[in-house]
């Protein structure tokens, strides 16, 4: 049953998820025409849109579907690069583990990325409150509805694409124009330039094990100096 408050959370939800629309939509769109140039036909890539909605092991995927690479190869390889969909279970379950389980499974397919990350500037704190699962789908809900509408216009238009555009780069810039704003605190940059200078220096190792490990170097480093900030704030040095 709805109620005022979750009514409030959910456009609150939607407001602060706006922003990001375009962004999301470029980057949608990008993976949309990737996968008609990987040789995918309409409707496989609209089935992939729809069931995958996962960017980033989808275009870890497509050169192997490309290369006819074994089966288990492309589920391992987009597994892989997911991982960290796993690191956002846990950072969500203290907020949501008393739902059904069917509930936490249908928001665990909507939710991405960005709005993790939203959802967290919002709910830090694992305290009880009220509108916490209309907040989250107020935010899941624009970024999924723009993710789809870019890449189902990417695959209606990607055989008109030309390589020449360069789209691999044009998705990376959409991609940063989304995740900078998020770059709110100095704990979040450190995990950011970690997470970076490691993807570059991993970048040869096989089934895309670098980005797991950047992901994973980051979010620790941006835990732990967030920790070390916080004692800082919570005992200033006494003035001599």
């Amino acid at each position: 049953m709805t109620t005022e408050n979750d009514a409030v959370a959910f456009r609150e939800g939607v407001k602060i998820a706006m922003p990001t629309l375009f962004g999301v939509g470029a980057w949608g769109l990008v993976v949309g025409v990737a996968m008609i140039k990987a040789g995918l036909t309409m409707p496989q890539a609209l089935g992939m849109t729809f069931i995958v909605y996962a960017g980033s092991a989808q275009l870890a995927a497509l050169p192997l579907i490309a290369a006819h690479a074994p089966a288990w190869v492309i589920f391992a390889t987009a597994l892989v690069v997911n991982l960290r969909f796993v690191i956002f279970s846990a950072i969500l379950s203290p907020h949501f583990s008393h739902l059904h389980w069917r509930t936490r499974a249908l928001m665990g397919y909507f939710t991405g990325d960005i709005s993790v990350a939203l959802f967290m500037q919002r709910y830090p704190e694992f305290a009880v409150a009220k509108g916490k699962l209309a907040y989250l789908k107020g935010l899941v809900y624009v970024n999924w509805g723009a993710w789809q509408a870019g890449s189902v216009i990417g695959v209606l238009l990607g055989s008109q694409v030309p390589a020449s555009w360069g789209l691999g780069f044009a998705g990376t810039l959409a991609i940063l124009c989304v995740m900078l704003p998020m770059v709110l605190n100095k704990a979040a940059l450190g995990g950011v330039i970690v997470a970076s200078a490691t993807a570059v220096l991993a970048n040869d190792l096989p089934y895309k094990l670098g980005l797991l490990i950047a992901v994973l170097l980051g979010m620790a480093s941006a835990m732990i100096m967030e920790e070390w900030l916080e004692k800082q704030r919570s005992h200033p040095r006494e003035e001599t």
